[in-house]
């Protein structure tokens, strides 16, 4: 079954993420009719106004190269990258876990490098990640899409949305809302792929990274600083 949101504003905390699909099915078919399922974002916060000399810009193949390695290799290191699979295998995946328990996996639309799929309180779900002139976003049909925050990698963009839903949990603690027959995205636990959970020393850099917002100012030997920054996120 899939609802579409009603175009409309939505009173909601300002970073949470709404879907534009509420669950996917799977009837058995071919990858690239799975993820014709996938979700869309309607409405985010806080917005980003766009550049009004962006599309002026040339195209610089060196920077994209550059920007979409950096994040292919950012998304191995994580453990939650689970690469070339369906819509059908990664709702298998995610069926029995808890709510907001998300994956990244490679998108089989062409338009689209990759694909955030999420656990939602009807079930998994799955949203297109858009990339243009190094920068990341979730996908949108929004009017609003303009406006919708991007980041230089999925990582970042993950740790953003994965930071905003602790905050909100902190603040007031609710059941999972449904407004406007929109159902709303929070993204809470990684699920890593079997067999490749992370290494002791990643937990280890994860949990420094928690806590410190310049772990390049510690005092450890340079080697241990170096292993820090290869992967400076929180998730």
């Amino acid at each position: 079954m899939i609802l579409c949101v009603q175009r409309a504003l939505l009173s909601e905390p300002p970073s949470v993420m709404v879907a534009r699909t509420v669950s996917m099915q799977s009837d058995g078919n071919d990858r690239e009719e799975s993820d014709s399922h996938e979700s869309q974002v309607v409405s985010t916060g806080p917005c980003s106004l766009p550049n009004a000399t962006q599309h002026s810009k040339q195209w610089d193949p060196a920077k994209d190269l550059c920007c979409i390695t950096t994040t292919f290799q950012h998304l191995h290191t994580s453990g939650w990258y689970w690469g070339a699979i369906s819509a059908s295998e990664a709702r298998d995946a995610l069926l029995g876990t808890s709510e907001g328990t998300f994956l990244v996996r490679d998108s089989s639309h062409p338009l689209y490098m990759l694909t955030l799929s999420v656990k939602t309180c009807q079930g998994p779900t799955n949203v297109r990640i858009e990339y243009s002139d190094g920068r990341f976003r979730l996908d949108s049909s929004s009017p609003a899409q303009q406006s919708l925050l991007s980041f230089p990698g999925v990582p970042s963009l993950v740790q953003h949305y994965v930071g905003s839903g602790r905050r909100e949990d902190e603040v007031k603690a609710e059941a999972p809302i449904i407004k406007d027959n929109a159902i709303l995205l929070k993204l809470k636990y990684p699920l890593h792929r079997p067999h490749t959970f992370p290494s002791l020393q990643h937990l280890t850099r994860l949990t420094i990274n928690r806590h410190t917002a310049l772990p390049a100012c510690l005092p450890l030997p340079r080697r241990l600083l170096n292993y820090l920054q290869d992967y400076p996120f929180q998730v």
